[in-house]
């Protein structure tokens, strides 16, 4: 069995619209193994979100295969690929995309309630990663009573307190200033380094870009160069 997290193999990613094909992705193979910082690199349009998607198995491939830890999610009913998704795979988004009625506890826990914990353990879980991750004071605010910087921890915080086997982040610091943007990248790669947290980001962030230890360029939908750094 594989040990790859999540794998493509020889993925095509076609979109049609208007009677218009438009290739996103085409015939790339690339496998995601535990522990990694990794970043998809390229610029606007190259394929990195449709990548992550196709990783994250929040779309399929058009052909080829994709799969998480030797699984074929092709082969998977939509009911089986989304408790995939819950049970494996955490997601921060370029939007944060929290719930604004929510408060930073709740928004964190509603990931432990689709999972089935029970209210007083996701509500320890959740107020315990809020406040690990420097939060504590935000315990009870909701999303527009936070700066962008404090929402995308909070972010951080949801996609982790489940503890995946993998997080996918796209483009996470696209809304940032730079010093917010790094302190939230000390934050992840420390969660990296010490909680073994694997991370995939998609960017054209040049600070996320120097950040990781491993980097894919996409061009066009193909890998230009896969690139691994001696730490």
């Amino acid at each position: 069995m594989s040990s790859s997290i999540l794998e493509l193999v020889d993925v095509v990613k076609d979109y049609e619209v208007n009677s218009v094909v438009t290739r996103a992705v085409d015939h790339v193979s690339l496998a995601i193994e535990p522990g990694e910082f990794t970043v998809v690199a390229g610029p606007s349009g190259c394929g990195k979100t449709t990548l992550l998607n196709l990783l994250g198995t929040l779309d399929a491939p058009t052909e080829g295969r994709a799969l998480v830890e030797g699984e074929d999610t092709g082969q998977l009913s939509e009911a089986r690929r989304s408790q995939l998704r819950l049970q494996k795979i955490g997601f921060i988004f370029q939007a944060y995309n929290l719930i604004p009625v929510l408060t930073a506890t709740e928004n964190v826990e509603f990931v432990l309630l689709l999972q089935g914990l029970p209210a007083a353990e996701r509500r320890e879980q959740a107020r315990a990663m809020l406040s690990e991750l420097g939060l504590a004071d935000l315990l009870d605010k909701r999303p527009p009573q936070m700066s962008g910087g404090q929402q995308q921890r909070v972010a951080v915080a949801r996609a982790i307190a489940s503890r995946p086997r993998i997080v996918l982040a796209d483009e996470p610091t696209a809304n940032l200033d730079s010093h917010t943007a790094e302190s939230l990248l000390d934050l992840m790669a420390s969660m990296n380094e010490e909680r073994s947290v694997t991370f995939l980001f998609s960017t054209h962030d040049e600070k996320v870009i120097r950040r990781a230890r491993r980097v894919v360029r996409l061009s066009d939908g193909r890998v230009d160069e896969d690139e691994t750094r001696v730490p």
